[in-house]
């Protein structure tokens, strides 16, 4: 994994703003080897319920990680559906669902080793 390929580290996170390693700040992010952007859900008609979609993640795995942190925010009301999880392991990517402050600190954790990628919902 070249430099240039790592996964862009997570700033700070707080209630509705996260700062993203050379992207301006947001709310919410879709973060993957070699850079990141915006999550804007409407691309996929994402919402709280059902939650994360499998059109959520391929963006995720066609950058080429090989672990995927989701985060189910501040309130854990974002969920992630059967169908997402099942694509991912399909593709034998390892998984780590968690409340996004503890989802920052996971995926922080594995950037400079591993090829991360992230969903992170930075309210509720």
């Amino acid at each position: 994994m070249g430099t240039d390929a790592r996964s862009p580290r997570i700033l700070s996170v707080s209630w509705g703003r996260m700062e993203v390693e050379g992207l301006e700040a947001g709310k919410d992010f879709k973060l993957y080897p070699g850079g990141g952007r915006p999550w804007d859900w409407t691309e996929t008609g994402t919402q709280h319920q059902p939650g994360i979609q499998p059109a959520d993640v391929e963006e995720l795995l066609a950058a080429g990680a090989t672990t995927v942190v989701l985060s189910r925010g501040m309130e854990l009301r974002m969920h992630v559906t059967p169908q997402a999880l099942d694509l991912l392991g399909e593709r034998g990517v390892t998984v780590h669902v968690l409340p996004t402050e503890e989802a920052v600190a996971v995926y922080n954790d594995l950037v400079d080793s591993t090829p991360v990628a992230g969903l992170f919902h930075s309210t509720c």
